[in-house]
């Protein structure tokens, strides 16, 4: 049952909804976390977690879980069909997870749901927010839930609900960006792999980019843009797509599709990522190319972070205006994400014969060259985000506050 009141409320239950409960559980921050789909996703979705990001969720206890789950790849190579042009290893990373962690996000949204549930959390599944204002002590939510609506009121709340976000708009934030031309095919196959299942490939060619990943199960994420891909792609769409972009030296076959989707995708981010009492987070707050993996990543270290601001505000550590670290920290390293995956999508986009070759020989110039290899390293694993992932100390130990629930925070 959902209650009349909340210090939080998190609308949106996907990967950065879930790691916000977590880490408010174990703040010990009374919140209410919906989302309007009856259950979680059963498709994988995204499927890579980064070094940076393994990193970030330990201490909420689901990182040990998640690499027992997942797939550890140690190389990423960039190719132009067969022809290598960077091959990045992982091994060598200043992390205890020098790796690419392969992990379906069905797989990740169940370990982080079965952690709530240890920490004596719910899921509240089945609710829609219709409305979300604002007034002097916090806001107000309209919620639907089995044709009946359900006004919270709570002192916070918090947006991981997607690109269309109830909460972004509630709260006025602009969303900056345009759409990529074209759409883009998602699918997981079995396939006969030439290059083997122990390296992430991303493949240029004239006809454009596919990514081809293995997962825990034996299968293969693909990846691919599309002019106008049909809704759901079949076996013959996904080996078209290989058979003109992946090696031709020794050709892949599809030998089953186990899922697939179309997905069109805009480079976005959010112009505030607060106001007032309302936060967004994930893709509320940033949408960019699937390229180099790192959407869900992003949104987990958001979670994160403001977990910890919200948990230090409500229970008196933090003053409310160190709130605003969140956005100071968490909006610079999206707009590094989006140029990052803008710069792969790009290149993989080239199709003139001379871009092409000195797309070719720039790449070709990072592969002979150490230092610029562990900087793409770097990036691509998060870890040159780092510090974008760390609260400076509280600027005052604390502040009487008023809760939702009728107590006094505790005075330091």
């Amino acid at each position: 049952m959902l209650p009349d009141t909340t210090e939080v409320l998190i609308i949106g239950a996907g990967p950065t909804g879930l790691a916000l409960s977590i880490a408010l559980h174990q703040a010990g921050v009374d919140h209410v976390l919906v989302d309007r789909l009856a259950d979680g996703l059963n498709t994988s979705r995204a499927g890579v977690i980064h070094a940076q990001t393994l990193e970030t969720l330990a201490p909420l206890g689901v990182t040990g879980r998640l690499v027992e789950l997942g797939l550890k790849l140690d190389d990423f190579a960039i190719r132009d069909r067969d022809r290598t042009l960077v091959n990045l290893n992982f091994s060598g990373l200043p992390t205890a997870y020098p790796y690419v962690l392969m992990i379906p996000q069905n797989l990740t949204e169940r370990v982080l749901a079965e952690r709530i549930a240890e920490l004596g959390g719910v899921v509240h599944r089945g609710v829609e927010a219709k409305m979300v204002m604002q007034d002097q002590d916090g806001a107000r939510a309209t919620l639907v839930q089995n044709g009946r609506e359900k006004t919270i009121y709570a002192r916070y709340v918090v947006g991981g609900d997607g690109m269309h976000s109830v909460v972004r708009e509630a709260a006025s934030i602009g969303f900056d960006g345009e759409p990529y031309a074209g759409s883009f095919v998602l699918a997981d196959v079995r396939l006969d792999w030439p290059l083997g299942p122990t390296e992430v490939s991303l493949l240029f060619s004239p006809a454009g980019l596919v990514v081809v990943a293995p997962l825990p199960d034996g299968s293969y994420r693909i990846v691919a843009t599309m002019d106008e891909a049909p809704e759901q792609p079949g076996i013959s769409d996904i080996q078209a797509l290989l058979d003109s972009r992946g090696p031709s030296a020794s050709p892949a076959k599809v030998l089953d599709l186990s899922w697939s989707t179309r997905f069109r995708v805009h480079h976005r981010i959010a112009k505030s990522y607060r106001h007032r009492s309302l936060f967004v987070m994930g893709d509320a707050a940033h949408v960019h190319s699937p390229a180099g993996g790192q959407g869900m990543n992003t949104g987990l270290i958001d979670a994160v972070v403001l977990g910890e601001l919200l948990g230090d505000v409500i229970n008196g550590i933090r003053g409310e205006s160190e709130l605003d670290l969140y956005e100071t920290l968490r909006r610079p390293a999206a707009q590094e994400v989006i140029d990052l995956a803008g710069r792969l999508t790009g290149m993989a986009l080239t199709r003139t014969p001379f871009r092409r070759f000195l797309r070719n020989l720039v790449l070709n110039f990072v592969n002979i060259n150490p230092i610029a290899k562990r900087k793409v390293s770097l990036k691509l694993s998060g870890l040159s985000r780092a510090d974008m992932a760390k609260l400076p100390a509280p600027s005052q130990s604390g502040v009487r506050k008023q809760s939702m629930k009728g107590g006094l925070k505790l005075v330091a």
